[in-house]
């Protein structure tokens, strides 16, 4: 069976800088152009408005530039308005060859914001037409709120179909502008019109207001559809477009009779940069291009997947350039541990694997998230922990600072199996802590480890802020020794490289 091609129009540049607070420079346009072009080999590109700024002139009239070296100016489209010829000016001014019309697809469109008759509409916009061709630009045409049209006045949708398949136009563009459609809605319409104007080429632009515009993108291309209008992450106004990536992996994935030309590796490249350009965050769990969208979180699903790939899908990472990763946090189970060891190139055993497990568990149920670059510093302190007897511990303490007193600490530590508890005040919380300690120890008449050097850091290669490093020297019996202590809080962790340094001192 021949495969069906789809067209792709990429809008991000037009319509997805029609997202709140997003304004794209004539530099950054230019290399979004080509990338999308080049990189991504989406079919077309919607690079902007006419008459909206200087700054839209120059970015187009810079990539048009550019698109002429590459034979690509019959690609790229601009959003034109039906004024007289003033956009047509416009665009010959930038050197655009592809104007996309943008007239109306609703009869209360056309009565409230235009106040004229379909004729008088009509009319217009084949002066519209005849004076782009007069210029040598192309035309497709709009037809705004055309899926408002379609439930409350489709005889006029129906009229104006009609009128403008009489036309020199290239495409119709037929938009659910404001996001009403439901995907029974979206295939009823369009196959209906697909069949009545089967030698017209028609194009779907979806938005995402109820979260259904890949629904409807599928259900368009059931119905015979001929090009998709889309944006990198889903950008637009409102809820957004159709996005991309959803859009390329739905036809890749269920739809075998389908062939688009876009290239799926560097969909996530693109989807950064973008989000780069316009600091519009891409949600962790957005499909496709999402940081969390291939990491198994559950132990359960690494232990499957060590197994058979149990928990796979067809969405593999490497498909869209990225790699599957297993997160560290509170659901991790060994097999998670284990998945990351192994590219780390470690290997533990048994009991070593479960202290280590238990210790990122105890990190996660106070919400932190655990990195891969953590795993060495948290095999260090757990492992290390156990390489003597624990003769003293610190039971549990309490640390407060407030405004206008001095900090003070209340511990309670077990030593040889007798609990002892002091309080005592300092310059910081953990000075209190250790004059805290200094009085337990005098009272015992024992030697306390000197504290001569004190230093925090992140452990380092860590990409999280999972864990603080405490590196404490000490001085004692004339030799010195260093601890070190990981916690989320530097306090806390300075406080473990103590009872560290107090067992060795004790062994």
């Amino acid at each position: 069976m021949e495969r069906r091609k789809i067209e792709i129009m990429d809008t991000t540049l037009r319509d997805g800088e029609q997202t709140s607070g997003v304004s794209f420079s004539a530099a950054e346009k230019l290399t979004i152009a080509q990338l999308l072009l080049e990189e991504l080999k989406v079919d077309r590109i919607e690079i902007a408005s006419a008459r909206v700024s200087e700054g839209e002139f120059e970015g187009v009239k810079g990539i048009m530039s550019w698109a002429e070296t590459k034979g690509f100016t019959d690609k790229i489209e601009v959003l034109t308005f039906v004024d007289k010829g003033l956009s047509i000016e416009w665009m010959k001014k930038s050197g655009a060859k592809v104007q996309n019309l943008l007239t109306k697809g609703s009869l209360n469109h056309l009565v409230h914001q235009l106040k004229k008759t379909p004729e008088q509409h009509f009319a217009e916009i084949a002066e519209s037409i005849a004076l782009a061709a007069e210029n040598g630009i192309a035309t497709n045409v709009y037809l705004e709120d055309w899926s408002n049209g379609m439930h409350h006045s489709p005889d006029y949708v129906y009229q104006y179909l009609d009128f403008i398949s009489t036309q020199p136009v290239k495409r119709i563009l037929l938009p659910d502008t404001l996001g009403v459609l439901i995907p029974s809605d979206t295939f009823e319409f369009i196959s209906t019109i697909t069949q009545k104007y089967p030698n017209i080429h028609f194009d779907f632009h979806a938005h995402n207001d109820y979260d259904l515009s890949v629904s409807n993108v599928m259900e368009a291309i059931k119905a015979g559809i001929h090009g998709l209008h889309v944006t990198v992450n889903g950008m637009g106004e409102r809820a957004g477009n159709a996005p991309l990536a959803s859009t390329v992996a739905v036809i890749n994935d269920f739809m075998p009779e389908i062939t688009i030309g876009v290239k799926e590796t560097s969909l996530y490249s693109v989807s950064k940069l973008v989000e780069a350009f316009t600091g519009y965050r891409i949600p962790a769990n957005k499909p496709i291009v999402g940081d969390n969208v291939f990491t198994q979180t559950a132990g359960i699903h690494a232990d499957g997947d060590n197994k058979k790939n149990l928990y796979f899908n067809d969405l593999l990472p490497e498909r869209f350039g990225r790699k599957r990763q297993y997160a560290l946090g509170k659901t991790s189970g060994k097999a998670n541990i284990e998945k990351n060891l192994q590219e780390l190139g470690l290997k533990l055993n048994n009991e070593d694997l479960k202290l280590v497990t238990q210790r990122i568990i105890e990190l996660g149920d106070k919400k932190e998230t655990v990195t891969k670059e953590d795993l060495p510093y948290i095999i260090s302190d757990v492992l290390g922990s156990h390489a003597y007897e624990e003769k003293i511990t610190f039971e549990s303490y309490l640390l407060s600072h407030a405004k206008g007193m001095r900090p003070s600490t209340t511990l309670c530590m077990k030593m040889d199996g007798h609990v002892i508890e002091e309080h005592a005040q300092g310059d910081g919380q953990f000075d209190a802590f250790m004059n805290a300690l200094a009085k337990i120890y005098k009272s015992k008449k024992i030697e306390l480890p000197k504290l001569i050097d004190y230093a925090v850091r992140i452990p380092p290669g860590s990409s999280s802020d999972a864990l603080c490093e405490t590196v404490i020297t000490w001085l004692f019996e004339g030799k010195e020794y260093k601890t070190r202590g990981l916690d989320s809080d530097q306090t806390v962790a300075a406080i473990i490289a103590t009872q560290k340094m107090l067992n060795v001192a004790a062994n």
